[in-house]
Parts: C-alpha cells; sequence; structure tokens
C-alpha cells in the first residue's frame, strides 16, 4: 500500500471515471493524518472540506431517488430510508466495493493503527470523492457513477429492514412476551478519539442475547438489536431468563445522550 500520487490512475480505472483535475482527486483521498505528517515543500490539502460537499451532494441524490421511486410513501419513511443509506456504514460499504482504502493517503501512526479499514475514514474518504468528481465534472457525472450502487444498496436496506428501528421492534416484542425492557451497554471501542467504533450489547435480564458495532453508540446499539431480533427468530428466548436485581443504567444514558446519527 502506498501513499503515493501513482495510485491515481489505477484508481480511476476502478471508478471507471478520467479526471480532467487529477489533483483534486488526490485531495479527495488525502486524510488529515497524512497532512499532519507531511514534511516536503509544497503544501497539501486534506480531503474535509471535499467531504463537506460530497456529504450534501450525497444527501440530495438520495432524496431525488428515493422521491421518485416511491410517489406515495410518506416523509417520515423516506427520511429512515435516506438515512439507512447515507449512515456511516452504508457509505464505508461502498468504499469497501471501490477498494478505496487501499488509495488513500494516510499517516503512519493513522495506517499502523488500522486506518485504511476504518469505516469512519472510508466513509468520509468516499464523500470525499464525491465531492472531488462534482467539481471536476457536475452532478450528472455524480449520479451516474454512484446511482447503481445507491439501488443496489437500498434493495439490501429494504431486504432486511435496515430502515426499521430495531430498537423499538426488540423493545415491544420483548416487554409484550416478558413484560421486561431490555438493556444497552457499552462494552469497548477501538480506534482513535476522532475516529472511534463503539461495541454495544444489549441484555435481557442479565444475559446478552446480541452485539453490535458501530461509529457510534447509537449505532452500534442498533446493531445489537437487529443481532437479538435475529438470535429470537432462529432461536427463541433464553431459557431461564434472569432478571437482574439492579439495574446500572449509566451505559444506557451514554447512549442515549449522544446526538442522533446523521
Amino acid at each position: 500500500m502506498t501513499n503515493s500520487t501513482d495510485t491515481l490512475p489505477p484508481f480511476e480505472k476502478v471508478l471507471g471515471i478520467q479526471f480532467n483535475d487529477p489533483a483534486l482527486l488526490t485531495q479527495a483521498l488525502t486524510h488529515r493524518s497524512f497532512v499532519n505528517e507531511y514534511d516536503g515543500e509544497e503544501t497539501i490539502l486534506d480531503n474535509e472540506r471535499m467531504e463537506f460537499l460530497g456529504d450534501a451532494i450525497l444527501d440530495v441524490i438520495v432524496a431525488d431517488m428515493l422521491f421518485k421511486r416511491f410517489p406515495d410513501v410518506s416523509e417520515g419513511e423516506l427520511t429512515q430510508l435516506r438515512a439507512a443509506l447515507v449512515k456511516t456504514e452504508s457509505l464505508a460499504a461502498l468504499a469497501v466495493k471501490f477498494n478505496l482504502g487501499t488509495y488513500l493517503r494516510i499517516g503512519r501512526g493513522e495506517e499502523s493503527s488500522g486506518g485504511r479499514e476504518r469505516q469512519n475514514n472510508l466513509c468520509r474518504g468516499f464523500e470525499a470523492v464525491i465531492g472531488a468528481m462534482y467539481l471536476d465534472s457536475n452532478i450528472k457525472t455524480v449520479e451516474k457513477f454512484v446511482l447503481p450502487s445507491l439501488s443496489e444498496l437500498l434493495d439490501y436496506v429494504l431486504e432486511n429492514n435496515l430502515h426499521i428501528d430495531a430498537r423499538s421492534q426488540l423493545q415491544e416484542r420483548i416487554q409484550a412476551t416478558l413484560s421486561i425492557t431490555p438493556s444497552y451497554r457499552v462494552a469497548g471501542a477501538d480506534g482513535p478519539d476522532h475516529a472511534k467504533e463503539f461495541h454495544v450489547e444489549v441484555i435481557i435480564g442479565e444475559t446478552i442475547i446480541g452485539t453490535g458495532v458501530g461509529t457510534s453508540k447509537r449505532s452500534a446499539a442498533q446493531e445489537a438489536a437487529r443481532a437479538a431480533l435475529q438470535h429470537l427468530e432462529e432461536k427463541g428466548f433464553p431459557e431461564p431468563v434472569e432478571i437482574a436485581s439492579t439495574t446500572d443504567d449509566s451505559n444506557e444514558k451514554a447512549i442515549e445522550s449522544e446526538p442522533s446519527d446523521s
């Protein structure tokens, strides 16, 4: 793996797009850790401004796609679908599809800690590439590039109900069957402060029935709830369910106090 700009032609081939201004793609692939460690004479810029632009462009493209595909769906449902498509985990998956991590320019410290595989870096890099593509051409070019992948992702989201609030579903099911409320706890976190990935467990009484990983505590809790729902579908409720004598809600408060995922 290299941080050289020599990787641009191969990555353009992966993308299926040749940039008129390769410097835009170079910037889109430049993580701030690379800039911080760079000691050359030229001034280089990281990809954070392009990430901001690409995020906004993706929001527009996704909203337009959903509006046209689902003419009878309510605003609330459209919002849920859009959130599922543009969340960090989804965009990181698209980045993996294009092997973006291989081409990121990142610092040595970031690379040694797994930065090329970190979901935050992949998501932000993908958004930055979208921003660079827009600046290099126009939104039609971006749509032609990204809509096939977004359409496949949408089918996957719908098939697996990833736009549905899994935590609410799980709570309703457990309360109806056992008359108790599931609890969540943060089991750990990996990565640097600016790009942490959280591990969350969901518990019935004192039994762990699902675990999840996400770039925020909320998203990790949603993944844990989905895993728990799948567990209940396949294996049913654990027996016996031991009810905890005391409840430590500090982890719950930590999860709920987090800002909502975009």
